[in-house]
């Protein structure tokens, strides 16, 4: 029964598309002080209730109050404010056909000598590979978190990068499944196939596709639950302090929704709260900005997780326009901001390849997937159980792990700075479209080799 609820879950992923939040079975509490008081966890377990989570920020998720319990511990002199965790739908982008590398090089030193380079316009986009030439192709003392559905440590472009001693999941609901499907695997490896493709585009070995770095350390947190279908606000939260007492420099979260801020008026103290505190203990937060297609410059009361969220990099995404082959090119107008993405100049900090890919009059794929990795562990897209896939996917998600990457090669300079990273980010980035801030590319597109001073 709950195999064909897993299937029946992931139809109906592949037919989500924008983000929206709804409430769950569990509370956030936003308390007075810091950290748990003794009396509030009498009060907690006095209504009914369990605490599954808490942080010394002073913030807790409460599981299995009734409405009027939850009333009641909101009026407790502990508590500041309590109100449903809110869950967002997975924004899931285009997907191409998974495909397997041939021959890949026995030890590759150059990115650009991965199998499936030809088909990284992406990479050339933003001038990885001249960073590459230069030396540049990341550090083991950098880390990057990446909050998603997890991640196959074990693919051949991902082996060594991930540090499963930091990497957890927040999503117990798939858990179960890896333990079902991969017994022995780290409950963070990916069940789906989005947030290896994310990591895999910060970091990778370059064997069948390579990323912005080579050499970069990445964190595993899953945040995102293919057997649910969304990715539950609490999870997400949990995730964001994890990464910053893990010691991140950088988190990606190619993930989000949004939300009315009237029918969630606590949510926004929340979030600043969490990411106000990812920012005081050095970790630089690169979010998505959504495939919605919004001007997030008149979306009145609404909030876009997370990029209304201060101390973010909102990631805006370009694609090409046109191709005379969507897998090898040529490739025309890559820097145009993607038909789906979400532009705004007050949101939008800088733009990033995310793939534009589409069919044409007579159904023939045109423009520009993304490709990297695909999970060995995927339930998913069963086929690439068979390993040294990779699939190409279209969507802001794509985007925001580019300049991740970028952001981790800026880090080795700047240590864990988030300010200081955030401002190289922005200054070094090609100016497109309006001069200066731009609603379609913020302070401009990313550029790995300006990033590091070539």
């Amino acid at each position: 029964m709950k195999l064909a609820r897993l299937f029946l879950c992931i139809f109906a992923l592949s037919l989500a598309s924008v983000g929206a939040a709804s409430e769950s079975a569990s509370h956030l509490v936003l308390l007075k002080g810091n950290g748990v008081s003794s009396s509030f966890e009498r009060d907690v377990a006095q209504l009914g209730g369990t605490i599954t989570f808490s942080h010394e920020i002073g913030i807790a998720f409460v599981s299995g109050l009734s409405g009027d319990a939850a009333a009641q511990l909101g009026a407790s002199k502990d508590v500041q404010e309590i109100m449903p965790d809110v869950a967002f739908e997975m924004e899931l982008p285009s997907i191409s056909t998974p495909e397997a590398a041939g021959a890949v090089p026995a030890s590759p030193e150059n990115p650009a000598d991965a199998f499936f380079w030809p088909y990284q316009w992406n990479m050339r986009a933003i001038s990885a590979d001249t960073a590459w030439m230069m030396g540049r192709t990341g550090s083991s003392d950098i880390t990057v978190a990446i909050l998603d559905t997890g991640i196959d440590y074990a693919h051949d472009d991902l082996v060594g990068r991930v540090d499963l001693s930091r990497s957890i999941s927040f999503v117990p609901e798939d858990d179960l499944f890896v333990d079902i499907f991969f017994p022995g695997k780290h409950p963070v490896t990916d069940i789906g196939y989005h947030g290896t493709h994310v990591a895999a585009t910060v970091a990778s070995n370059g064997y069948v596709a390579a990323g912005v770095t080579s050499q970069t350390t990445l964190i595993g947190i899953k945040v995102c639950s293919v057997y649910l279908g969304y990715c539950p606000g609490g999870a997400i939260i949990a995730g964001v302090l994890h990464a910053a007492d893990s010691g991140a420099h950088i988190a990606n979260m190619s993930l989000g929704g949004s939300f009315m801020k009237k029918d969630y008026p606590g949510y926004v103290g929340f979030l600043n709260r969490v990411f106000n505190y990812a920012k005081s203990k050095g970790t630089l937060v690169v979010v998505s900005a959504g495939n919605a297609g919004l001007d997030l410059d008149h979306d009145g009361n609404g909030y876009k997780t997370y990029c209304s969220t201060p101390a973010t990099v909102c990631v805006s995404a370009t694609g090409p326009v046109y191709s005379d082959n969507y897998r090898v090119g040529p490739w025309y107008n890559i820097d145009a901001l993607a038909s789906y993405s979400n532009y705004g100049r007050s949101a939008i900090n800088v733009a990033a390849p995310g793939g534009n890919a589409y069919r044409d009059a007579d159904g023939v794929l045109r423009g520009g997937f993304v490709y990297a990795a695909c999970s060995s562990t995927s339930l998913v897209i069963p086929v690439c159980q068979l390993g040294g896939f990779v699939v190409g996917l279209s969507g802001t998600s794509m985007a925001s792990p580019h300049a991740a990457g970028v952001a981790a090669l800026i880090a080795e300079d700047i240590g864990r700075n988030p300010g200081r990273i955030k401002t190289k980010l922005q200054q070094s980035a090609d100016d497109l479209g309006q001069p200066g801030t731009d609603p379609a590319y913020g302070k401009g597109r990313i550029n790995a080799a300006h990033a590091v001073g070539y």
